[in-house]
């Protein structure tokens, strides 16, 4: 089976949360404020979904901000999604006895909530909290609902930013480059050409520096990346790129350490050791002193890296070279390094299967691919001290911090201030030719650049990526002026 058949196939089970009841719409929200029925559709088939959605309907129907419904052609808005949950291991009830166990759960929860013709109005994808008192459906649904009805009271919400003007797109564009944010690039590309059956959009997930290698020879029309271009690299292109940064997302730590009990703690002393050499063994001193009462095996560490140009990389060596001396000296930033220790595989979803294979290993990538491939992923220190998972609020948190004026985006937000903030977020770019020769190529980009700056970005956090800054989503629309 080929990659991209594979690539495929993993993502069916998050997309299905990304379309609305089949059928005829018959609600009539079309923003969420206007939610005031609801109508609570399956979360699928697979194991806890069944009862999340009958815990999520329990909440609901307590509630004093929504009604619930059984009707679906009643509700303003339907709530679709998918939940899942998953064995990691299992613990001994009584360390005596070698026959009574219990399982350990992790799994997760996505919705969207689907209004008037079928739009997205809000979307999310919550993860097990780090102590879930009432096991983990129970959590799970819980936090889901606590979210949704914050969001319909208008709670932390900004403004939208709207479209404004949209041209009927008829055309064919290619793009390639980064796996970090290729799932919902996939998703949002698919819906884009629902809407606009003209329209024809490959995109192959080949990593940020071959995708930035043929857009500077002109081979695809937009390139991906979260490692953004500087002016002396664009001046040895001969050629400018404007980068519109398209959605944030988090790079994690995945392992996999048979009978843990927990989820794992890493502080950047321990991220660097592992990845430099120095910490070769899972019950090393340094991790068990941030993991009280964790059954940490006496095995070898196998690292898994990319092997590939990858901005998953970048955003990863950068954060290494920020936290640790040794590191930023002897291996430093770059969608390739020269790596101390491990071994190499290709993309997000190749060092995902590795470590999902190899026992007692450890790697790093976006957090969807983690989900998609049942694999535990730690805590992480942050620059305040605090041990903090990703998700799409810490991962919004980190982003809050480290905004940049104008319209240059080219930032970095790894290891920023704030005791909320994830300390390995990073915006995604998609990297655009200042200066597009073929009239009708740049008519279709700029609607589809504006589709996805807009309602495009409603529909992101269902799948483990955080929306834009409100103001960074209207300086980037503001931006596609500057496209000659």
């Amino acid at each position: 089976m080929s990659w991209a058949s594979r690539f495929s196939l993993s993502l069916s089970l998050l997309v299905l949360v990304c379309g609305a009841a089949t059928g005829p719409f018959a609600q009539n929200a079309e923003r969420l404020s206007q939610v005031r029925k609801l109508y609570v559709d399956s979360l699928g088939t697979d194991r806890g979904a069944a009862e999340m959605r009958e815990r999520m309907v329990g909440l609901l129907r307590k509630s004093r901000e929504v009604q619930l419904v059984s009707d679906p052609k009643t509700a303003d808005a339907l709530v679709t999604g998918t939940g899942r949950i998953w064995v990691t291991g299992y613990v001994s009830l009584n360390p005596r006895s070698h026959g009574s166990s219990q399982p350990i759960f992790e799994g997760f929860l996505s919705a969207e909530v689907v209004g008037k013709n079928g739009e997205t109005l809000w979307s999310y994808l919550v993860t097990p909290s780090k102590f879930p008192w009432n096991g983990i459906t129970d959590d799970l649904a819980r936090q889901m609902v606590t979210k949704l009805l914050a969001a319909v009271k208008g709670e932390n919400q900004p403004e939208p930013v709207v479209a404004g003007r949209q041209t009927l797109a008829e055309g064919t564009l290619r793009g390639a480059g980064a796996t970090f944010p290729a799932p919902i690039y996939q998703r949002w590309f698919e819906l884009f050409q629902e809407q606009n059956p003209k329209v024809h959009i490959s995109y192959d997930a080949v990593g940020s520096a071959e995708g930035i290698r043929q857009l500077e020879e002109r081979k695809v029309d937009f390139a991906a990346s979260e490692m953004p271009l500087s002016d002396d690299a664009m001046a040895e292109a001969h050629q400018r790129f404007i980068h519109l940064p398209m959605v944030l997302g988090a790079v994690v730590v995945i392992y996999n350490v048979a009978g843990l009990r927990q989820n794992l703690n890493f502080t950047p002393e321990i991220l660097s050791g592992i990845f430099l050499g120095k910490i070769a063994k899972w019950n090393d001193p340094e991790i068990r002193s941030s993991n009280r009462g964790a059954v940490l095996p006496n095995a070898d560490i196998s690292v898994v890296h990319r092997c590939d140009g990858s901005g998953t990389t970048f955003v990863w060596s950068d954060y290494l070279s920020k936290i640790s001396a040794q590191w930023k000296t002897s291996v430093g930033v770059g969608t390739t390094v020269p790596w101390p220790v491990g071994m190499g595989a290709e993309r997000n979803e190749g060092v995902a299967a590795a470590v999902q294979k190899t026992p007692n290993s450890i790697g790093y990538v976006e957090l969807i691919y983690a989900i998609q491939h049942e694999l535990s992923f730690g805590s992480l220190r942050n620059a305040s001290g605090e041990f903090v998972t990703a998700n799409i609020s810490s991962v919004t948190a980190a982003a809050a911090t480290s905004a940049s004026p104008g319209h240059d985006f080219r930032v970095a937000i790894t290891n920023p201030p704030g005791a909320a903030a994830y300390p390995i977020a990073t915006y995604t770019w998609l990297l655009i030719p200042e200066r597009i020769q073929d009239r009708n190529k740049k008519i279709v980009l700029t609607e589809l650049l504006r589709w996805t700056l807009t309602s495009g970005q409603k529909k992101c956090s269902a799948l483990g990526y955080a929306p834009l800054p409100t103001e960074v989503a209207k300086r980037a629309l503001e931006s596609l002026d500057s496209m000659k």
